[in-house]
Parts: structure tokens; sequence; C-alpha cells
């Protein structure tokens, strides 16, 4: 077998490897059943108590009161885009939306079929390389909620602290930077994530819930788009997609040996300074596409002074091990994501690399 390189895709991304090794060693008889978890029945008590390990897990990393609710769904965050305003929405209702990337747009276009949407803040004419301050947020008169995506994979910005909004509940679509270090979630009202790239592999989305946010969600809906339908059944309804829900649980696992979320937030940041060291010690080089306050610890989006050197360093890094550098199309140059499952050596290999090509091109 060919060596394991340094994954930097986006997502799906990298995993942990004694999560790779947990599930390679089960794969064929999980719990003593003689069976995969993917072979087993979803009404067995062998995955009841999977999923309700992995939900308990969850609420601990998160410090997740028992007001909440976790919610094991399909279809990507991207389906949660139209899934949650059609939860809480009506025609004479409105939501505001901070409008700071490629997802954060995708999601306010899908809100406009359900309600009134209010844009609260948009950085498109910044080119998504900042996050909006208290002041440039002009919520709506009385929104029902305040929608926002807390780290942008495309672009490299993350929010270091979520806006203080009075009480109205804010939904935020976490996928990216999920479980990266500790938050307040009585802040959230929702919030959503796809699994494949901070939790585990694609196939499973996360939707956490508060009790009285899901009070008000709607009933006249089909009955699979209904998050009363899923809460109620316990995400059981229909068949979950049990094998990504098991590999969650594995990661979970993995985050509490490490130490929890303080644990890994020290971690992630560690591994971030060393590749934005590089970028800002270059001499201009390295060029951030991010501003500095608005830096993503998970995804790193820089350039280099011209095309033919970000094509370069992607072919020279890929022989070296280092993978999937190539930055979105939307934005070009390079992206490193460096989510909680890249090592501390992974971000050193990355940052040596840019200092060699740096010498041997700049």
């Amino acid at each position: 077998m060919k060596e394991r390189v340094f994954n930097f895709y986006p997502g799906p991304a990298t995993l942990p490897l004694p999560v790779l090794e947990a599930a390679r060693d089960e794969l064929l008889n999980f719990k003593s059943t003689g069976m995969s978890v993917m072979e087993i029945s979803h009404r067995s008590k062998e995955y009841e108590s999977l999923q309700n390990e992995t939900e308990a897990r969850l609420k601990r990393l998160l410090n997740l009161g028992e007001n909440y609710k976790v919610l094991f769904l399909q279809g990507g965050a991207s389906s949660q885009f139209s899934i949650v305003p059609m939860n809480f929405l009506s025609p004479d209702t409105t939501a505001d939306y901070l409008i700071t990337g490629s997802f954060a747009e995708k999601a306010y276009k899908e809100a406009k079929l359900f309600g009134k949407i209010h844009s609260a803040a948009d950085m498109s004419e910044d080119k998504y390389r900042r996050l909006p301050n208290s002041t440039e947020i002009k919520l709506s008169a009385a929104p029902l909620y305040v929608h926002l995506t807390s780290n942008n994979t495309i672009y490299g910005t993350q929010w270091k602290s979520f806006p203080e909004l009075g009480g109205i509940p804010l939904v935020a679509d976490m996928s990216s930077d999920i479980l990266s270090r500790p938050i307040n979630t009585e802040q959230f009202g929702l919030i959503y994530a796809g699994a494949q790239k901070n939790l585990g592999p694609a196939g499973v989305t996360i939707v956490i819930i508060r009790d009285d946010m899901l009070a008000q969600a709607k009933t006249d809906l089909p009955t699979m788009f209904s998050y009363k339908t899923h809460a109620k059944k316990n995400s059981l309804y229909n068949t979950p997609p049990s094998f990504p829900i098991y590999m969650v649980s594995l990661v979970l696992k993995w985050l509490e040996d490490l130490g929890g979320l303080k644990q890994i937030e020290k971690m992630n940041q560690e591994k971030a300074a060393l590749i934005y060291n590089e970028i800002d010690n270059s001499g201009g080089f390295y060029q951030g596409h991010a501003e500095k306050d608005s830096r993503s610890l998970m995804n790193v989006t820089f350039r280099l002074p011209n095309e033919e050197l970000n094509a370069k360093f992607v072919q020279e890094a890929t022989k070296e091990g280092l993978v999937g550098l190539k930055g979105h199309r939307s934005v070009g140059g390079l992206r490193a994501s460096i989510y909680n499952a890249m090592s501390y050596d992974g971000c050193k290999a990355l940052a040596d690399f840019m200092k060699h090509f740096k010498e041997q091109n700049g």
C-alpha cells in the first residue's frame, strides 16, 4: 500500500488515523454481532445504542443542555439551506442572513423561496476577505432568526466570536468548524453541519435544535422535511445513514480522548500558526486572502505572485505527499484545509515546504 499522504482537501477531508484503524478492526463484526455495522438493522438494540451514544458524546463535547435535541439526517448541509426556512418561515415573516461567502449566499437564495429575507450584512464587495463588525450588521425589525456561516471554507474566514443579538436565535451552518473550539451554544437556536469536513465521512448531516425553536417549527410540511418528524422518532423515522453515524461516533470518542474542545482549539491554533507565519514572513511572496482578524483556523487561503507559480507549487507539493492544495475556482490560488484531524506534523511539513519553495522560486 502506498504510504499515507497529508490530505489538505476541503471535504471529504482527512480523518483521524485511530478512527480509521478502529473502523477497520471491527468492520466485519460490530460489537460482537457477527455483522458489520453496515448490515445490522436500524431497529436493533445494538444500533439504537450506537446512535444514542453518538448523541450523548456530541452533547458532552458541546456542553449542550437537555433543552437541545440532536438529529441525524441526510442530504448534506445544502439541503438545510431549504429545510431551515421551510420549517420556520411563512410569506409574512422575516429572517435575516449574514452573507459572508459562497455557502451563505446559497442559503440566502434558498430562503427567499419561503418568506421575507433580509440581508443584514453583505461582505461580497470586499471579496469575502473579512467578516462584518457589530456596527455593520443591520437587522430587520423583527427577524425570526439570524443565519450565519461560522467558517467560510472557500475564502478562509471564520467568526472569532458570534454577534450578540438580544435574544434573537442564531441559526448556523457549522459544517467546516464544528467541534474545533468551545462555543456558547445557548446563543444558537439551531446548528447544522455536513459531516465530511470535521465530523466524519460524507452521508450524514447533524442538526442540533433547541426545544423552543423546535416548538415553533411548522406542522404542514412533507413528512421527511419536518424537524418534528425526526425529533419525535429519534432520527429513526426511516433508515438512517448508519455507517457515517458510526464513524462520527468514533471521531467524537477520539476528540474526548484528546481532552475535548479546549485541547483541540489549542492544537488548531498551533497548527494554523505554522502556516500563517510562513505567509506573514515571506515578504509578500505568499499573500493571504483573508484579513488577519478574520482568518480561519480551518482553511488557510493564499496565493503566489502569479498563476504559473501557483500551479508549480501544487504540482511539487503533491510529489512531496502534500495533496489537495489547489484553491477553489472562485478564489484561485491555494488553500490548505487543516481541520481537527490534520496533524501538527502535516502542517509542519507544509510550512517547511513553503519555506523551501520560496527559497527556490522567490
